[in-house]
């Protein structure tokens, strides 16, 4: 950590008079393991480092990055950075931050005992979930996958203009994805545990819900096309409100590309719905102590009770906009520019749990997994029309699972119809926790 902290003092001290330096230098370790078959599959560890140097000169912005942390490989980068920064267009906005007095807060991320764990260990762990998803139901006839993954991750990031910031996190996880068979019937479903180290790891949870996800759909049938109550389970929540969470951003507010833009302390949803981005929490997986341009992270409040009360923006989004940053500013690593976006969604949970929530309707459908997102989904419209299968609901009960039907509504209009939020809050690796989300008149289309 203190040697990434040093290489940025040097690069960032060339910073000459009528210049700004910015120098983003990551490093990380990951595993990766797959076992099929009670064999290993795959088995791969690497380790990577590099360093992304930004220059501000005259208004233009240069960027260049490298792939080692190599002295010669720094100071090339840090060469073409200066001369890509000449042929870019002039923009009043560009910049690096200045600090702002906000303080970091000490959040637990970093878990030193994940590198204490052996190779072994973690293939005899991926060994045990693939046998606990082969024994926990007859039906279970063949297990696509079995994996362990791990990584642990350093990044500092420092200003000539003060911003000075270096943080680390480990992440670990299991999956599994299971085979379902019934007369000549298949169906797939998966299931996973996260944590930031082995400890955390929940083998019988990540087995028990592949197999759940897998069994409960066979017999699937096309439902007919009717207007339903739906309730959306926490893994596809997530994704609902990552796409949202997209449309918060103060980027695409500005480039007319957010169906929220101009609606700034309108009522955009129901009053149920309070959502903010929460890096500070330790339980997200986007969590983290500073963001991607070196300021402390903090809590924003996007829609409060149904109003919409601000966007995330990044230093250059939020000087455009005439407002302060949010710390929002995320990157893909070391070889690309900042952008702005969310890091740790949460939708406030309410005081149901999922069961409770389907006792309560008439006639509904559990949607546990969605499918065409991406050309299904319109943020800058709203325009929502997507795949689905689940579970129907009558009378308050789970019956029969059904497939192949679509489901179509706008994300303006769902946001109004939610009339309950679960408690069964469940943070995962995404930008969203997942919480089960209850829809009032959404249009299902089957037979």
């Amino acid at each position: 950590m203190d040697d990434l902290q040093i290489i940025a003092e040097k690069i960032v001290s060339q910073a000459k008079p009528d210049e700004q330096i910015e120098a983003f230098i990551a490093w990380d370790e990951e595993t990766s393991i797959r076992v099929y078959n009670r064999g290993i599959e795959n088995l791969s560890q690497s380790q990577s480092s590099g360093v992304g140097i930004r220059v501000v000169s005259d208004q233009r912005q240069g960027f260049a990055w490298a792939g080692t942390l190599e002295p010669s490989a720094i100071e090339f980068a840090l060469s073409e950075a200066r001369d890509n920064a000449k042929f870019a267009t002039q923009d009043e906005y560009l910049g690096l931050g200045i600090p702002d007095g906000v303080e970091p807060q000490n959040l637990d991320l970093w878990q030193e005992d994940l590198a204490n764990h052996s190779t072994e260990e973690k293939v005899s762990l991926a060994l045990e979930l693939e046998e606990a998803v082969r024994k926990s139901d007859k039906r279970i006839t063949s297990i696509e996958s079995a994996n362990y993954g791990d990584v642990r991750s350093i990044a500092s990031v420092l200003t000539s203009t003060g911003l000075s910031a270096t943080f680390k996190q480990t992440f670990s996880y299991i999956s599994a994805h299971a085979i379902a068979t019934q007369g000549q019937e298949t169906q797939t479903g998966g299931g996973y545990s996260v944590g930031r180290t082995l400890g955390e790891l929940d083998l019988q949870k990540a087995a028990s819900d592949a197999s759940i996800r897998a069994t409960r759909m066979l017999g699937a049938t096309k439902p007919s096309s009717s207007r339903l109550t739906v309730i959306f389970d926490p893994q596809v929540a997530t994704t609902l409100l990552a796409i949202i969470g997209s449309t918060l951003s103060g980027e695409a507010v500005l480039k007319g590309r957010s169906l929220f833009a101009d609606r700034l302390a309108e009522k955009v949803a129901s009053d149920v719905v309070t959502l903010v981005d929460d890096p500070t929490n330790p339980n997200a997986f986007g969590a983290s102590v500073y963001d991607a341009e070196g300021y402390a992270s903090r809590q924003t409040t996007l829609i409060s009770d149904g109003i919409l009360n601000g966007f995330l923006y990044d230093t250059y989004s939020s000087r455009r906009a005439g407002v302060n940053s949010t710390a929002s500013a995320t990157r893909g690593g070391f070889a690309s520019t900042p952008g702005v976006g969310a890091r740790a969604l949460l939708l406030s949970p309410g005081d149901k749990s999922q069961s409770e929530l389907i006792s309560s309707i008439e006639n509904g459908v559990l949607v546990q997994s969605i499918s065409g997102v991406h050309s299904g989904v319109n943020p800058i419209s709203g325009d929502f029309s997507v795949g689905a299968e689940g579970l129907q609901i009558r009378s308050g009960t789970i019956g029969a699972p059904i497939k192949e039907f679509t489901i179509a509504s706008s994300l303006q209009k769902m946001l109004q119809d939610i009339v309950a939020v679960g408690n069964d809050l469940e943070w995962i690796p995404s930008v969203a926790a997942g919480v089960s989300i209850v829809v009032e008149g959404i249009s299902v289309s089957g037979a």
